[in-house]
């Protein structure tokens, strides 16, 4: 399911009244639930095998607050949870490094989730100030991944 997709049907659960959706399409079926009790969605993808009554465990969708927050500049996070890569192939040049000029919607890296390959583009333009990821890390929803001034 397209990213862009998954986020607007986020966004829908958590403004309406709905405490949660379930859809299924060709790719597989995503389970957003909202809990009441942290006002926040829940996302977690169904395995396409698992019958409709199958409750599987849903990871919360709330950003990690151990990480600093940065003094200035524009902070990329990470829209999921996933690996994060800084180039499109092994070996190949990273997408950006510290100084690099980005404009709006260029692509900074990639994060692997579920075997899909995620290209993260900027939302804002400036020069890569810091980059906050090692290649390779795991990362968390809403984790800082650059700095952009």
């Amino acid at each position: 399911m397209d990213l862009r997709k998954l986020k607007t049907l986020i966004d829908l659960v958590s403004e309406s009244n709905i405490s949660e959706l379930e859809i299924a399409e060709a790719d597989g079926k995503v389970r957003i639930v909202k809990t009441p009790s942290h006002h926040s969605t829940s996302v977690a993808p169904v395995p396409a095998a698992a019958p409709a009554t199958a409750a599987p465990t849903a990871a919360e969708a709330e950003p990690l607050d151990s990480a600093p927050a940065p003094s200035t500049g524009n902070v990329v996070k990470s829209p999921m949870v996933g690996t994060f890569y800084r180039s499109a192939t092994p070996g190949s040049d990273p997408f950006v490094q510290i100084g690099s000029v980005v404009k709006v919607g260029e692509p900074v890296c990639i994060i692997e989730a579920m075997k899909i390959m995620n290209e993260i583009e900027t939302d804002a333009a400036g020069t890569i100030k810091e980059i906050l990821c090692e290649n390779g890390q795991a990362v968390e929803f809403g984790q800082p991944l650059f700095i952009i001034e």
